[in-house]
């Protein structure tokens, strides 16, 4: 039996599909990593059994810059249409509301950084993937959603209302956390921060340090996500093939 394949969109060589990509990987889905940024063609969706689409330095508004962020809406409009699982992470979460009809906007509360506790909502058992809810993740973000696409809905938020997790349609999710990082990942975001944070006194070590030790604790909890959405790709496989035997 032929894996399911999931469609990654990776924006830089920086922001891999690092522990997500080991985790679908383990759970029975192939990859298909193509990287526009290096002059890949992003391909139709419906060959794939997901979605897919990672982070990066860019803003979700930074098309006079990136000519591949309108083709990347509208894969996800496609996929929306299609009824492929979809998961955002990060400038992903943010593409997919913008694809949607939602804003994207720098935080007015300022970067996001390290290991942070996730504000759940009371509609979230159920409609987020699996059956367990993440206590923490890592954020390292000046971003936010903005406004919500409509029929989104959030399904955790910061004490502050910024969305850290939503469900923009039945198969669609993005998180504002980032799954798909250790402290190694890290790092070299925090190389292009140094400055920055050296300016506002951000103890760069202690941050990385952090990430390090909630490791266990991170994987143990977002690894059984990524298996729910890898059970939903193979549904989608089974499903499309009972389709085409049907016809």
């Amino acid at each position: 039996m032929s894996l399911a394949t999931i469609l990654v969109i990776e924006h830089e060589a920086t922001c891999p599909p690092a522990l997500v990509g080991t985790w679908l990987g383990e759970a029975g889905c192939a990859l298909d990593v193509v990287r526009p940024y290096l002059g890949e063609q992003i391909p139709a969706i419906e060959a794939y059994a997901g979605l897919l689409v990672l982070g990066g330095t860019m803003g979700a508004g930074d098309d006079h810059r990136v000519e591949w962020l309108e083709p990347v809406r509208e894969l996800v409009r496609e996929a929306e249409a299609s009824g492929v699982p979809t998961l955002g992470i990060c400038l992903g979460h943010q593409l997919i509301a913008t694809a949607l009809g939602g804003t994207v906007g720098v935080n007015p509360n300022g970067q996001q950084l390290g290991v942070l506790e996730i504000g759940w909502t009371a509609q979230a058992p159920g409609s987020f993937l699996g059956t367990t809810l993440p206590a923490r993740g890592i954020q390292w973000n000046n971003d936010i959603v903005t406004s919500l696409p409509p029929g989104a809905e959030v399904l955790a938020q910061t004490p502050a209302g910024e969305p850290q997790v939503v469900r923009f349609a039945p198969t669609i999710w993005g998180v504002q956390l980032h799954p798909e990082a250790d402290e190694h990942v890290v790092a070299v975001w925090a190389e292009g921060d140094q400055e920055a944070h050296t300016e506002r006194g951000i103890d760069q070590r202690a941050f990385l340090d952090h990430i390090a030790a909630a490791r266990a604790e991170l994987d143990d909890a977002w690894r059984p996500v990524l298996v729910a959405f890898a059970d939903l790709a193979r549904g989608r496989m089974a499903a499309t093939g009972a389709e085409a035997q049907a016809r």
